[in-house]
């Protein structure tokens, strides 16, 4: 398979690192930064793996706190036979990038979103269909299901499977000067959005005008005026609390983390090993549940005590939901691969 610079150049600086350790005295087993080529070796030896798990947050997020407290998890219950270094803060390179690297055998495991890996299976695009899930229990209950569980299977043929999901909250709009309670409050309103078509497409249903950047610019991009609002979840209130007049609770996605893992890794773990590994990963999305609401809660009260953030809650969802209508029409034969999928979610009602 052929690999981009920047991640050939990354592969090298994991393998670097391993070297480095070996050179210095230390021991590939002691140590979670050993190669999965290590790994792999071990695992014929001993069935001992030292595996890598990056991700694109900072350490106090609340999703590498959860992933930490799962590596301690798995190490107890595989007997320290499986064992997990977390590497946060994107050191690894983009979502993108760290899927590319479990594809070559260099990473071993790493946290994306759904919407990323729309890219490898049009299964994953029904997550980013707006309105798909219609609240919290419903949402909890598809990604719950085994209906889910054969999402996440979808790309075992690309080199990695789903292992569970993180809840990632509902996305909706937030401004720096305009309320939006209505479809007809986004017209005119650039709007920053991820590069997705499901969310350009939902854009344009709406009336608003998508404007793609990275999430490293909507501040400026606010502050100085480009763009006149984002969408997410509350929790950007953390970075851009401080340039949004109003958050609105429209909740038109939830769209959920991934911690998926190298098929090649999974298939030599031993069956006590893949139950140990399933238990701890079920028990990892249970919590976060939780943590994930007291996160939320964090960032808002802060948005709203410090930086005066004014929450929109009388929303009209049914005249967004009815807005979004083509793209389900659309889905029907443009993309019946997800609009199964789209199904099987609304089915579950």
């Amino acid at each position: 398979m052929k690999i981009s610079r920047r991640q050939f150049v990354q592969v090298l600086a994991v393998a670097g690192a391993s070297a480095l350790l070996t050179a210095c005295g230390g021991s590939s087993n002691n140590s979670a930064a050993g190669s999965t080529a290590a790994s792999g070796a071990a695992a014929a030896a001993g069935g001992s793996f030292n595996l890598k798990l990056g991700h694109n947050l900072a350490e106090d997020h609340a999703v590498h706190i959860q992933l930490t407290s799962f590596a301690e998890q798995v190490k107890e219950k595989t007997n320290g036979t499986v064992n997990i270094q977390i590497i946060p803060n994107g050191t690894l390179g983009s979502e993108s990038d760290m899927i590319s690297q479990i594809q070559a055998g260099a990473l071993d495991m790493a946290k994306v979103s759904a919407s990323t890996l729309g890219n490898f299976s049009e299964k994953y695009n029904a997550f980013s269909v707006p309105y798909v899930f219609d609240d919290q229990a419903h949402y909890y209950t598809y990604m719950d299901s085994d209906s889910a569980q054969a999402v996440f299977e979808s790309t075992d043929d690309q080199g990695f499977r789903g292992l569970t999901w993180l809840d990632s909250g509902a996305r909706s709009f937030y401004t720096k000067a305009t309320a939006i309670r209505t479809p007809a409050d986004l017209k005119g309103l650039k709007i920053r959005t991820m590069d997705s078509q499901m969310a350009i497409d939902m854009m344009n249903c709406l009336g608003g005008s998508a404007t793609v950047m990275g999430y490293s610019d909507i501040y400026t991009g606010m502050q100085q005026g480009v763009i006149d609002g984002a969408e997410n979840n509350v929790t950007a209130l953390r970075d851009h609390g401080d340039v949004t007049k109003y958050y609105c609770f429209d909740e038109h996605t939830r769209i959920p983390d991934m911690v998926i893992i190298s098929s090649n890794i999974w298939n030599q773990f031993s069956d006590d090993q893949k139950s140990a590994v399933t238990e701890c990963a079920k028990a990892a999305t249970e919590e976060y549940k939780t943590a994930w609401k007291n996160f939320e809660d964090e960032v808002l009260d802060k948005a709203v005590n410090q930086n005066g953030v004014e929450l929109v809650k009388d929303v009209d969802i049914a005249a967004f939901q009815s807005a979004v209508q083509p793209i389900y029409e659309n889905l029907k034969t443009a993309n019946p691969t997800t609009y199964a999928v789209v199904e099987e979610i609304r089915a579950m009602v």
